[in-house]
């Protein structure tokens, strides 16, 4: 266990990404995630968005990446859980925050609260959160 003091309310430190054409391709690949929506531009407008968009796995990547920091090295990531609100597109900087809801369940185990938000920041796109234990 750590000497870290963690108390309800604290920030969780951001966590970011500006992911582009080749990081959707990519992650659409590894995923095995083909649906056009996320590396075709035109197909995408027929489906009423601006262009490709980010995959959900993705945004839920981000929020693991913000939960396992916040646990800090030796910490353990043990939920993560988000749902997404708005669509993401290629260049969109996403940035996920959060803050502490409760310390000390089962084995200190740690939850927070985790809001993901794209482009200038006044869009969410995601909600969620994660139980950790500290490193």
């Amino acid at each position: 266990m750590t000497d870290r003091h963690i108390s309800v309310g604290q920030a969780v430190l951001p966590v970011g990404l500006t992911p582009d054409a080749i990081t959707l391709l990519r992650f659409g690949a590894v995923t095995r995630n083909a649906h056009r929506i996320h590396y075709d531009t035109e197909f995408a407008r027929s489906e009423g968005l601006a262009g490709p968009v980010v995959m959900a796995q993705l945004h839920g990547c981000l929020f693991y990446r913000a939960a396992a920091q916040f646990a800090g090295e030796g910490g353990q990531v043990r939920e993560v859980e988000w749902q997404n609100r708005a669509p993401a597109g290629v260049g969109e900087r996403l940035v996920v925050t959060g803050t502490v809801r409760s310390v000390g369940g089962v084995d200190g185990e740690i939850t927070l609260d985790l809001v993901e938000r794209c482009g200038s920041g006044d869009v969410v796109c995601c909600r969620g959160r994660a139980v950790v234990v500290l490193g």
